[in-house]
């Protein structure tokens, strides 16, 4: 599951419009929607019967819902349009979005230094190789997929792998936000394609991996079920690992490993650092459970560690063993070693023990191991011996997340940080001389963020449980309750909410807002313990949290209810649902992003069903019970006077069903009676938001940020010197 960036009609608007816009009473048909039929269908569970209007909008291919959905758009639209701010937002928007600097990220090193490269204003991605000093003026171009249809800038690349002598690369592309990924080889010196094409190795289900045989004569893949291998109802499920071999069709590839593996497996592929061994991630789902398993150079598999092991990453190190990073007996995390010579935790020795903050990852290099730790949000990484000794710890800016991108030769690292004021950053650290320097890997931003400061607050929730706030705002914000605010949140599948840097907060600040992220449970900011009290049927905790979150930026003055918006995407978009149908009067306005919200049938979607080990499943009863609970689209209730929403979909979205957000749209337009809007903004060149191109997402985030200005009541605040 991936997240993205998220009528009181002013003066400004057309008088027809104003009049369409009027508050109407309940039971009267509201002019500002396109009409939408009932068609009640029922469902028990366990006795208890559950009656929905709007299945039929389910039907993707169908021409009346598709009709429904366009109308839907353009009801959106209109709105959109009259807001007097809007041309405005949009220009702004696009000048921070196309200024924005270069980027560099999803480092690979073999023999040369691999990198995805964002470089606006092309709407994609690009992927270059550089030398291993990592000097950004000596880069070459390998791909650029702005070129493979025509510059509409709709095809991406989902993931890459270099050979291990650098030579080739495979790679995933995919068009339209789709993650339908298809796998492409091309020579690094030249860029030229190879014949090899290998279809169907993502999906957004269980995601992709590649991986590469030692001598570069082919790779190993993740594969889903093609032509009558299953029935279509198992296409996107029972993925497997096959190989291919270079110049030879797809059609001969051969199976590996992955049959006895569950229906929702989600595997990734490692390969040692000579190439001679592989290690098979495999994911029960998207509930935490992970297995692993190990190829040794004699085609023999050997399970590592099982899904209750409680074994969560594990890597190759140069000296015989696996290092792993494991919550069993030890809940935030200890570092372990696992020899390769008896591959089993039986033969396992703890190396760091747990600590009082979280252990996330481990990277071994050639003679150190650098771990990196979660501290409720913001993370910091320590080094130490292959014995556990301690050697340090990189130096890091307050309320930031520092990350080890990759490794490079010996024990030198290249280290990314990033924190809500100060923009993505990646030094070279030279283990020998313990020194940082900074590297041209990203460059300025026409702007910065020196006005600003951050602040970490906490609230409690309803059971007593201190939650972690972070709140960004101008230097001197006044708490007299007068400040638009827009607080985010997520909650689920142990991801934490870490501190990172937006164009789009910088916009926000223009406009006199304060921002807040709330680190509620669910994610992984304090480790596993963090993330098993927000999932099945404890997931209430997680919207407990973030109302708790919102009621603190009221009661401390930073705001108050009619000047507050709340903001989330994919499950963040389950915890907008669940406190907007929970709590409808703490805020003005809601932004919710390719949502989920139907707890009931999110199942019956195949991402849903990856998801039953996070969420629950109908089928038992005590997890019904909460499902039903919180369900937004089961607790929305006719009369009550709703916010402001504005929830999104794209039409390719393969991990939550567009159809979610067209069923809450039609639900909340018939029950509410307020007479602020509820709008359904569906995105045809678009998918989940990964791929999605960039001159896309510039109209996507000038419709969301005039949406919450025009809602706010918000004007441009004169920029101070700084």
């Amino acid at each position: 599951m991936i997240d993205l960036l998220p009528f009181l009609i002013r003066s400004a608007c057309a008088a027809a419009l104003c009049s369409a816009l009027a508050a109407t009473p309940a039971a009267a048909a509201d002019t500002r929607y396109p009409a939408t039929s009932k068609r009640p269908v029922s469902d028990t569970y366990h006795g208890v019967t559950v009656v929905e209007d709007y299945r039929w909008l389910e039907e993707d291919a169908n021409a009346e819902v598709k009709r429904w959905a366009a109308e839907q758009n353009a009801a959106t639209r209109r709105y959109l349009d009259s807001i007097a701010q809007r041309p405005a937002i949009a220009v702004r928007v696009a000048e921070l979005l196309r200024s924005a600097p270069v980027q560099h990220y999803d480092f690979e090193y073999r023999k040369q230094l691999f990198a995805m490269k964002n470089q606006p204003p092309k709407n994609q991605p690009l992927l270059v190789v550089l030398p291993p000093s990592a000097d950004a003026g000596s880069e070459r171009v390998i791909l650029d997929p702005n070129e493979l249809d025509g510059g509409k800038g709709g095809t991406t690349i989902d993931f890459y792998k270099p050979s291990y002598d650098g030579r080739y690369v495979a790679v995933s592309l995919s068009e339209n936000g789709s993650e339908q990924g298809t796998a492409y080889v091309y020579e690094t010196a030249s860029g030229k394609r190879l014949p090899d094409v290998v279809a169907g190795v993502n999906y957004p289900t269980a995601g992709g991996s590649v991986e590469w045989a030692a001598d570069g004569r082919g790779f190993y893949y993740t594969r889903y079920p093609q032509g009558n291998e299953r029935p279509a109802e198992d296409s996107h499920f029972y993925q497997q690992v096959y190989f291919h071999e270079l110049g030879t069709p797809a059609s001969g590839d051969h199976y590996v490993f992955g049959k006895e593996l569950p229906r929702i497996a989600e595997i990734a592929l490692q390969g040692s650092h000579d190439g001679r061994l592989l290690l098979a991630e495999v994911r029960n789902g998207d509930g935490g459970e992970v297995a692993y398993h190990l190829r040794d150079a004699n085609d023999t598999w050997t399970q590592i560690a099982g899904f209750d092991d409680g074994v969560k990453q594990v890597a190759f190190g140069d000296d015989g063993n696996l290092y792993a990073m494991s919550v069993k007996d030890a809940p935030l995390g200890r570092i372990i070693a696992i020899p390769l010579a008896t591959p089993t935790l039986a033969h396992a020795r703890v190396v760091v023990p747990e600590t009082r903050i979280v252990a996330e990852r481990v990277m071994p290099t050639r003679s150190r191991l650098y771990v990196s730790y979660r501290a409720g949000g913001p993370s910091l990484v320590r080094m130490f011996s292959f014995r556990g000794k301690p050697l340090g710890e990189m130096p890091a800016e307050a309320v930031s997340d520092t990350e080890i991108v990759v490794r490079l030769d010996g024990d030198d690292v290249l280290v990314r940080s990033v924190s809500y004021v100060t923009p993505r950053t990646v030094y070279f650290y030279h283990a020998p001389t313990n020194k940082l320097a900074r590297t041209d890997l990203n460059g300025g931003y026409p702007f910065d963020m020196k006005d600003a400061v951050v602040r970490r607050e906490y609230a409690v929730s309803k059971d007593g449980t201190r939650v972690p706030v972070n709140i960004v705002a101008r230097k001197g914000v006044r708490r007299d309750g007068s400040n638009p605010t827009l607080l985010y949140g997520y909650g689920g599948y142990g991801v934490s909410m870490t501190p990172y840097f937006s164009t789009m907060l910088r916009l926000w600040l223009d406009y006199g807002g304060v921002y807040a992220v709330a680190n509620v449970r669910g994610g992984g900011e304090f480790g596993e313990p963090w993330h098993l009290a927000g999932n099945l049927t404890k997931k209430q905790n997680v919207f407990d949290d973030f109302a708790a979150s919102l009621q603190m930026l009221i009661d401390r003055g930073y705001t108050r209810q009619d000047k507050v918006a709340i903001m989330g995407g994919s499950n963040g978009g389950l915890t907008m649902g669940a406190t907007l149908t929970q709590h409808p009067q703490m805020m003005r306005a809601v932004v919710s992003q390719v949502g989920i919200y139907d707890a009931l049938r999110w199942e019956t979607q195949d991402n849903g069903e990856f998801n039953v080990t996070e969420f629950g499943s109908v089928k038992d009863p005590a997890q019904f019970r909460a499902l039903y609970a919180y369900s937004p689209l089961a607790n929305v209730n006719d009369g009550t006077p709703y916010p402001a929403v504005l929830l999104t979909a794209g039409d390719n979205d393969g991990r939550v069903a567009p159809y979610e957000s067209r069923k809450m749209a039609a639900r909340l337009q018939a029950a509410s009676s307020s007479d602020r809007p509820i709008l359904l903004r569906t995105e045809a060149a678009a998918g989940h938001g990964i791929g999605t191109a960039l001159s896309t997402r510039i109209e996507e985030l000038a419709d969301t940020y005039a949406f919450l200005v025009d809602q706010l009541d918000m004007n441009i605040v004169p920029p101070r010197k700084h």
